[in-house]
């Protein structure tokens, strides 16, 4: 009976005591496919297609180098961490995103957002990076 007690006051007194952590916000309704990857030099160049359900979001986050995206179909609404609106991006549209830059990426409307994305990214970097929401409300 002793070694329980003691595991749970280990565990409450880490919770007090330790500082607390943001958490990231999981995306919703988003799936990706990578179509090609190469390394040139310290550089990583990903091709990747992402796919946004209607009311699907990406979570926030942010990414260590420069993407370019190509919105295939849809619309994407793209918010950024001061909770602006920086750019509705409708089919046929580009645009880009810088490295660390916190936002995320929201399909507002009804039909599938599809975007063609390249990531560049130092070799070895995670395509993007999870960040708490900064408290806006969406």
């Amino acid at each position: 009976m002793r070694k329980p007690i003691t595991v749970v006051a280990a565990a409450t007194l880490a919770a007090v005591l330790l500082p607390a952590t943001a958490s990231a916000t999981p995306g919703s309704g988003v799936a990706g496919t990578i179509l090609a990857q190469k390394t040139i030099g310290q550089t990583d160049y990903t091709l990747r297609e992402i796919t946004i359900q209607p009311g699907g979001y990406t979570g926030w986050h942010f990414h260590d180098g420069t993407l370019y995206a190509y919105v295939k179909a849809g619309t994407l609404t793209h918010n950024l961490a001061d909770c602006s609106v920086d750019g509705v991006f409708g089919a046929g549209r580009a645009f880009t995103e810088k490295p660390d830059q916190v936002h995320i990426g929201r399909n507002l409307g009804v039909t599938p957002l599809v975007l063609e994305v390249l990531y560049v990214l130092p070799k070895g970097s995670p395509l993007s990076e999870d960040a708490p929401n900064p408290g806006c409300g969406f």
